[in-house]
């Protein structure tokens, strides 16, 4: 898109783009900024690998069950919705390179340290429920990969769940350093799984096992209207689309962060969302809706590349892709949970005890294991109640917890974008559309609602207000012991370095 020539770096009023630099891009890293070695291939790579993961791995049975043979719908609204933020954190983490992060656009924007305590648990929250999901995705394709027989809800894949988070935990204990390279042999193992998913459908289709009449057939299980099934369904398909928000935090490592980052992200969001659709459209159209509904036949996925190619032992390989995948997203939710847990101990808004570090592994060891408490419960939560007649999927419950959390974040952090064009920066940085961030406020806290969820999703209520009910409990534990003892008021001491209190290397951020 070209622009009119502009004065003093920024664009004319009567240039009015969707979105648009409004000032020239100044390709020099910042005097202490990180080296900027990112350029727009490897960036569009590591965006992608943020997205991908155990979303579409795990829920895409559970979407079909809300809305029959229309499952693409509801991965194309999620784009959509998921797009409109994107643009918000665009401006953001342009214009505050060194602040990127929801609690710190937050506390940016309101200054209120309760509105940022709370930001920042939820999001610690999303990632504890986000790992939950995956380890009882593992739990699936592990029985589906070696043919355990497992039903979903049952104490041997209770037993799976607990046992991979646990391993999880001794990982996460050990210390992982996360590396570029390493982010790039993982989004490409996750990325092999869904375009084998494609390539199988495909193939089945050329040999006529594909019934492409099911994929525009909208079936509700609570004769609900389209609109409604397809909103419901969407708070779903919304938790395989988060992780765009992680990968802001690679803005300042780019050659040209904004002529290159605002374009990278888009297309990596549409390639992300391209491929969802397109594994939807494959699993409708090779599997009837009642069978990816049903996990006692396999996980759904696993169902399709069977049925698009039953000579080739394409299922018994793809359940090990998958575990790939989900593992990897449970590694680096919790990774991001417990330093985030550990970095709100020493801001002081939370108990000190959560901000020790292992004497050698220097890592934070309290916030391991109370992290990893919190999934235990989780997991034995959901999969207890799936074992009931009435009991939701537990993937649907934790993922669909996930998405609250986020969707509530998401609202926030573009009503603070609304509130921070107020506040000048003389830097190059990136412009959204003001109604598009309106928008994406409205949207995610439409999606929040008790009215975008089925009768069966209303338990992530509970799951999202248990956890924020913990947070807030320590908190005014915290805030006690402070005022009796300390003599101090409870508050963020230093917000501007919430993210960086990490004792070892980089993690993911959100």
């Amino acid at each position: 898109m070209k622009h009119a020539p502009a004065q003093a770096g920024v664009l004319e009023p009567r240039e009015a783009p969707m979105s648009q630099p409004v000032v020239r891009d100044d390709p020099e890293a910042p005097e202490h900024g990180l080296r900027r070695v990112m350029g727009p291939k490897l960036l569009l790579l590591f965006i992608v690998g943020d997205i991908l993961g155990t979303g579409v791995y795990a829920l895409t049975g559970q979407v079909a069950g809300e809305v029959g043979g229309a499952a693409w719908a509801p991965f194309l609204v999620a784009f959509a919705v998921a797009t409109l933020t994107a643009f918000s954190y665009l401006e953001l983490v342009t214009k505050y390179p060194h602040a990127a992060g929801a609690a710190l656009y937050t506390h940016k924007a309101f200054g209120i340290h309760f509105l940022t305590f709370v930001v920042a648990f939820m999001v610690m929250s999303s990632g504890i429920t986000s790992a939950s999901t995956a380890s009882n995705a593992f739990a699936g394709f592990l029985s589906d990969g070696f043919g355990l027989g497992l039903d979903a809800g049952s104490g041997g894949r209770l037993a799976l769940a607990l046992a991979f988070m646990a391993l999880v935990a001794v990982v996460n204990f050990r210390g992982v350093g996360e590396s570029v390279k390493a982010n790039v042999v993982l989004t490409l193992v996750e990325l092999s799984g869904l375009l084998l998913v494609i390539f199988v459908g495909l193939w089945g289709m050329s040999q006529g096992r594909a019934d492409f009449s099911r994929v525009v057939v909208f079936e509700s299980p609570d004769e609900k209207s389209a609109f409604l099934a397809v909103t419901a369904a969407t708070t779903l398909a919304f938790f395989a689309m988060v992780g765009f928000e992680d990968s802001v935090n690679m803005a300042e490592e780019c050659q040209h962060p904004v002529r290159d980052f605002p374009r990278m992200m888009i297309a990596g969001l549409s390639v992300t969302g391209l491929i969802y659709v397109l594994v939807a459209i494959t699993a409708v159209a090779l599997v009837p809706v009642g069978n990816l509904v049903d996990e006692s036949r396999g996980s759904a996925l696993t169902q399709v590349v069977a049925a698009g190619a039953p000579g080739v032992p394409f299922d018994t390989l793809f359940p090990f892709i998958g575990m790939f995948a989900v593992a990897n997203s449970a590694l680096i939710n919790m990774l991001m949970a417990s330093r985030l847990l550990y970095g709100m101990a020493n801001q002081g808004v939370l108990p000190r005890a959560f901000g020790r570090v292992h004497p050698t592994r220097r890592t934070p060891w309290v916030s391991i294991l109370v992290t990893t408490a919190i999934s235990f419960g989780l997991i034995v939560y959901v999969v207890q109640a799936q074992a009931t007649e009435q009991g939701a999927s537990a993937v649907a419950l934790l993922g669909g917890t996930t998405s609250l959390l986020l969707l509530v974040v998401f609202a926030i952090v573009n009503v603070a974008l609304l509130v921070l064009r107020r506040q000048h920066v003389e830097h190059a940085h990136f412009r959204t559309w003001t109604p598009l961030a309106v928008l994406g406020a409205v949207t995610c806290a439409y999606l929040a609602g008790p009215w975008a969820r089925s009768e069966a999703q209303q338990g992530q209520y509970r799951i999202a207000g248990a956890l924020l009910l913990v947070g807030i409990v320590l908190s005014g534990v915290t805030y006690l012991y402070n005022r009796a003892v300390r003599h101090r008021t409870i508050g963020f001491e230093d917000v501007e370095a919430l993210d960086e209190h990490r004792p070892e290397g980089p993690v993911p951020k959100r």
